[in-house]
């Protein structure tokens, strides 16, 4: 499985990595002869992909600085996992190359099976959506249920009601026994040899999920209480305005964990990445909603306007503005993202909708807006339904860019997908993954459709997320 593909993914709280094996000393260049008193500690590392958070690293304390030239990936093993670099850092994070520091960190390989560290959302009182969506259309022939009266007719497959809750989250740790299998060497030219000294993580670091605040957003005019995650850019200038983005999660994530929304994929936390804070510094803004908001009626819980109040009590709180609102969901998510710019037609200066559908007969409004539409062809009810709002969308004289993307593309060949859609000047563009191209293995998922295999491939197109940013509020 590729690092991009699908289905959910999640961790919190802290985890534990047994060391073992770390900084025996080698008898002739040290006289304090147990290595083992050298090291301090060790720190788990998480990291969110496409499918989910995983641990991907750990970050082994010294006591003293660690010359990182004289590191290899054979210097480390670990029990189960695939170790691929082994380097010196001064704090407990990964790094495009090392430097010396009192830190050797141990990268592994986010494709290894025991990398994942989400099991998803258990059942409720409510009716919990599990791994549902919104209702999906199939042919009978794809289906485990098919209809005596028609061999080709669709059929619905029921989603999650609305309203209905989630239960709690599955949380696996991220845990392993790493082994010093060669010599670490300090700065100062002293070497330490393996060992079998055990050393327990005291900490977990989960990189951009912990640059999020949780709080519960408390709403006078619908009296709804709405758990949120929020990043704060930092060196925050309250002299300076800022843009929001604003993310919906989809209806398999409905909890009341709040930062299941951050480590599920890649639709919050990519806008909180450094590099893309380095060139687009923005608030992002992720409720974590507990319960479903809308579903195959179309018909909202109050969530959705509380929602609305909730961007607006943080334009009033912070320096952002609110010319440059932006939204973008997946599925149900993707439905609100519609709905909202629907209902709420100046709010959003530009919206990213992500596998998702609404009415087209009420699609008029989003015609004045930029909007981009990403979904796969092998979605067999949110692409009719986006073929279906593009038409109206048209019929207002708008002009949509299209064009069929390839699932499986490259970081730069997406790249000129984006360029050739943004070269065409259209404030409205709909982009569609080739049918098959978003499975991993070209395996369809247990419905036969490519739904949840959108968004891991989605989320991570950056120059997306850089056309969204350069649209402003129309006056």
């Amino acid at each position: 499985m590729t690092t991009r593909r699908a289905f959910l993914a999640r961790v919190l709280g802290s985890s534990a990595v047994v060391v073992s094996g770390l900084a025996a000393c080698d008898s002739g260049s040290d006289d304090s002869g147990s290595g083992s008193g050298h090291v301090k500690g060790a720190t788990a590392i998480t990291k969110v992909y496409g499918d989910g958070q995983k641990f991907i690293a750990v970050a082994v304390e010294y006591d003293t600085e660690i010359d990182t030239s004289k590191l290899s990936v054979s210097s480390f093993e670990v029990e189960g996992r695939t170790v691929t670099k082994v380097y010196a850092n001064s704090r407990a994070a990964t790094a495009d190359r090392g430097t010396d520091g009192t830190y050797v960190i141990v990268e592994l390989s986010p494709d290894d099976d025991s990398a994942l560290l989400w099991g998803g959302v258990g059942s409720g009182g409510g009716g919990a959506p599990g791994t549902a969506q919104p209702s999906v259309s199939v042919s009978v022939s794809e289906s485990s249920e098919p209809s005596a009266s028609s061999s080709s007719s669709p059929y619905v497959i029921p989603g999650p009601q609305v309203g209905s809750t989630g239960g709690p989250a599955t949380i696996k740790a991220a845990k392993g026994t790493v082994t010093q299998a060669g010599t670490v060497t300090t700065t100062g030219g002293t070497g330490y040899a393996a060992g079998d000294t055990k050393v327990t993580t005291s900490r977990t670091v989960n990189l951009i999920v912990d640059d999020f605040e949780q709080f519960t957003y408390k709403d006078s005019r619908t009296g709804r209480s709405l758990p949120c995650n929020l990043y704060i850019p930092k060196d925050y200038d309250r002299t300076k305005s800022y843009p929001l983005v604003l993310f919906m999660h989809d209806a398999s994530l409905i909890t009341t964990t709040v930062r299941a929304t951050l480590v599920q994929g890649l639709g919050a936390v990519c806008w909180a990445a450094p590099e893309d804070q380095a060139e687009r510094p923005a608030f992002v803004l992720a409720p974590q909603y507990p319960e479903v908001v809308v579903g195959d009626d179309y018909k909202p819980t109050t969530l959705f306007d509380t929602t609305v109040d909730l961007v607006r009590s943080l334009t009033a709180k912070y320096s952002i503005d609110t010319d440059r609102l932006y939204s973008t969901g997946q599925s149900m998510g993707a439905m609100m993202t519609l709905g909202l710019n629907i209902k709420y037609p100046d709010l959003f200066a530009a919206s990213w909708v992500v596998a998702g559908q609404w009415p087209a007969a009420q699609a008029a409004p989003p015609a004045k807006k930029n909007l981009w539409v990403t979904v796969s062809q092998g979605d067999t009810k949110a692409c009719p339904g986006e073929n279906a709002i593009m038409a109206v969308v048209e019929k207002a004289g708008t002009k949509v860019g299209r064009a069929v993307w390839d699932g499986r593309s490259t970081a730069a060949e997406f790249a000129a997908d984006v360029r050739a859609m943004a070269a065409k000047g259209t404030t409205v563009n709909y982009a569609t993954f080739k049918k098959g191209s978003t499975l991993a293995g070209g395996k369809a998922n247990a419905h036969g459709v490519e739904h949840n295999s959108t968004w891991p491939i989605a989320y991570t197109i950056e120059d997306i997320r850089a056309w969204i940013f350069q649209q402003r509020r129309a006056k």
